[in-house]
C-alpha cells in the first residue's frame, strides 16, 4: 500500500533531485575543465621557458655549453610561489647542467614529440614536468640533447581554484534559482487542487450541487468524475428521502391502527368484544413487526458499510431452514409448504442472513396472496433457488414494477407492505444472481434465483 505523502513533495524530489544530480555532473565538469585550463596555461610556460633555455645552449670544444638566462627561471614561477627545477641532458642521459637531477619522463625512450609534459612524485613532492628533444642543426658535430624544466604545483592548483570556484558560484546561483522556480510552477500547478479543496470544505453535507470551477485540462477529469460522484449521491439521497417517506406512511398506517383498536377496546365492556380487539391488535401488531423487520433488512441491505461475507452456503441448506421456519409460524399452519431438491444442490459463496431474508420475503408473499401449497426447491446447474406457488401470481407487465419499493401488486385481497421482492432483488443483485419470475404450467408464480458459477 502506498503510503500518504504529499504531491507537492513527491513533485519536488522527482525534479529537485535531477536536478541535483546534473547541479552536481556540472560542478565535477566545471572542476575538470578548471584544471584542464590550468594546466594547459602552464604547460605552455613550460614549453615558452623549456625553448628559452634550448636557444641557450651552444656547442663549443666539443663540448655543450649552456648558459642559463635567468627571465627562463622567471617564466616558470611567475607566481613565486613554485619551486623551480631545470637539468641539460645530452644524448648519453648525462646531466651537464641544472640544479636538481630530474627524472626522465616513463616514455623518455620514445618521445611522442618535441615537447612533452607529465605529473609524477619526485622528493615529497608532486612536480609537473616538461621535457624538449633538441637536435640542432647547422653544428659541426650535431649532438642532441634535452633540457628538463619542471615547477611545483602550487600556482597552477590556485588557478585551477579560482577558475572553479568563479565558475561554480555561477552554477550554484543557476542551480539556486532553477529550485526556486521549480518549486513555484509545482505550487502553481497544484493551485487548481487547493481550490477544489477549498470548495469541497466550504460546502454543507446536503450541498450536491455539481463544480463549477476553471481548471486545467488535465484535472478536468477529476472534476468530472467528482460530479458524476455528486450526482450518483443525488439520486441516492432522493431514493433515501422517498423511501424514509414512503416507510414513515407504511408504519403509520399500522400504528394508528393499533392506536384505534386499543382505543376501541377500551371503550367495551364485553369480554367477547375484548378478544376480537386481542386478535385485531395481534394481527395488526404482527403485520407492524413484519414491516419492521422488511425495513430493516431493506436498511441494511443498502447501508454503505454491508457487504457480502465470504461464506460457503450450501442451497439445500438454505431452503430447508427457510420452510421449517416457515412452518413454525402461525400463517404457515394451513398451507402445504414442501422441499424439492431432487434436482441437486449447489454450493455458493455469499451472505448467509440475506439468503434466509429473500426466501423469508417469498414464502410470506406466496402466504399473503394466498398460496395452498409452496414449494422450495434448488437445482445444481446452473446453481438456483427458486420458491413456486399456486396463487394467483404476477401479471408479466407487472413484474419489473413490483421490484422497486412499496410497490405491489393489483389483485384483490390481502396486501404486503410493497417491499419483499425489493428486497429479494437487492439481494440478488449483491450476490450477482439473476432474478426471473415466471408462471409454471399450472398457473402461480415461480421466483428463481440463478446464481453465477464460480470460473
Amino acid at each position: 500500500m502506498m503510503t500518504s505523502t504529499s504531491l507537492a513533495r513527491r513533485l519536488s524530489l522527482w525534479l529537485l533531485i535531477p536536478l541535483a544530480l546534473c547541479g552536481a555532473v556540472l560542478l565535477v565538469t566545471a572542476w575538470n575543465s578548471a584544471r584542464h585550463t590550468a594546466d594547459r596555461s602552464y604547460d605552455r610556460l613550460l614549453d615558452a621557458a623549456s625553448r628559452a633555455m634550448a636557444e641557450q645552449v651552444r656547442w663549443q670544444h666539443g663540448h655543450l655549453w649552456f648558459d642559463l638566462p635567468a627571465s627562463a627561471l622567471d617564466i616558470l614561477a611567475p607566481s613565486g610561489q613554485e619551486r623551480v627545477f631545470y637539468t641539460l641532458v645530452d644524448r648519453t642521459g648525462t646531466a651537464l647542467s641544472g640544479n636538481a637531477h630530474l627524472p626522465a619522463p616513463a616514455d623518455h625512450d620514445h618521445p611522442s614529440a618535441d615537447f612533452s609534459t607529465t605529473t609524477l612524485p619526485w622528493h615529497g613532492m608532486m612536480i609537473r614536468l616538461g621535457v624538449r628533444q633538441v637536435t640542432p642543426s647547422g653544428w659541426g658535430e650535431p649532438s642532441p640533447f634535452e633540457i628538463r624544466v619542471a615547477h611545483t604545483l602550487e600556482a597552477r592548483d590556485h588557478l585551477a581554484r579560482e577558475l572553479f570556484m568563479a565558475s561554480a558560484w555561477r552554477l550554484l546561483a543557476m542551480l539556486i534559482l532553477a529550485a526556486l522556480v521549480v518549486v513555484w510552477l509545482i505550487r502553481r500547478s497544484l493551485s487548481p487542487l487547493r481550490v477544489i479543496r477549498r470548495e469541497l470544505r466550504r460546502r454543507s453535507a446536503n450541498d450536491l450541487s455539481p463544480l463549477a470551477l476553471p481548471t486545467p485540462r488535465e484535472l478536468k477529469e477529476l472534476v468530472n468524475a467528482l460530479n458524476d460522484l455528486l450526482a450518483r449521491q443525488r439520486g441516492a439521497h432522493a431514493e433515501q428521502q422517498r423511501f424514509i417517506g414512503d416507510a414513515s406512511h407504511q408504519l403509520r398506517t399500522p400504528l394508528a391502527g393499533l392506536s384505534a383498536s386499543a382505543e376501541l377496546a377500551l371503550r367495551q365492556e364485553d369480554p367477547a368484544q375484548w378478544h376480537a380487539a386481542l386478535k385485531v391488535l395481534h394481527v395488526t401488531s404482527t403485520d407492524a413487526a413484519r414491516l419492521a423487520s422488511q425495513l430493516l433488512s431493506w436498511t441494511r441491505l443498502h447501508h454503505p458499510e454491508s457487504g457480502i461475507e465470504n461464506e460457503a452456503l450450501t442451497l439445500s441448506t438454505v431452503a430447508r431452514h427457510g420452510v421449517v421456519r416457515a412452518m413454525e409460524q402461525t400463517g404457515f399452519r394451513h398451507i402445504d409448504v414442501g422441499l424439492d431438491t431432487e434436482q441437486g444442490d449447489a454450493t455458493i459463496t455469499g451472505a448467509g442472513w440475506q439468503l434466509e431474508e429473500a426466501l423469508a420475503n417469498l414464502l410470506d408473499n406466496a402466504r399473503r396472496y394466498g398460496a395452498s401449497c409452496i414449494t422450495v426447491g434448488t437445482r445444481a446447474d446452473p446453481p438456483s433457488l427458486w420458491v413456486e406457488d399456486d396463487g394467483p401470481g404476477i401479471e408479466a407487465h407487472e413484474r419489473a414494477e413490483l421490484m422497486k419499493p412499496f410497490r405491489r401488486g393489483g389483485q384483490n385481497g390481502p396486501t404486503g407492505s410493497g417491499l419483499g421482492l425489493a428486497i429479494v432483488d437487492g439481494i440478488a443483485r449483491a450476490h450477482g444472481a439473476d432474478l426471473t419470475l415466471t408462471t409454471p404450467s399450472r398457473g402461480g408464480l415461480r421466483v428463481t434465483l440463478t446464481f453465477r458459477t464460480p470460473s
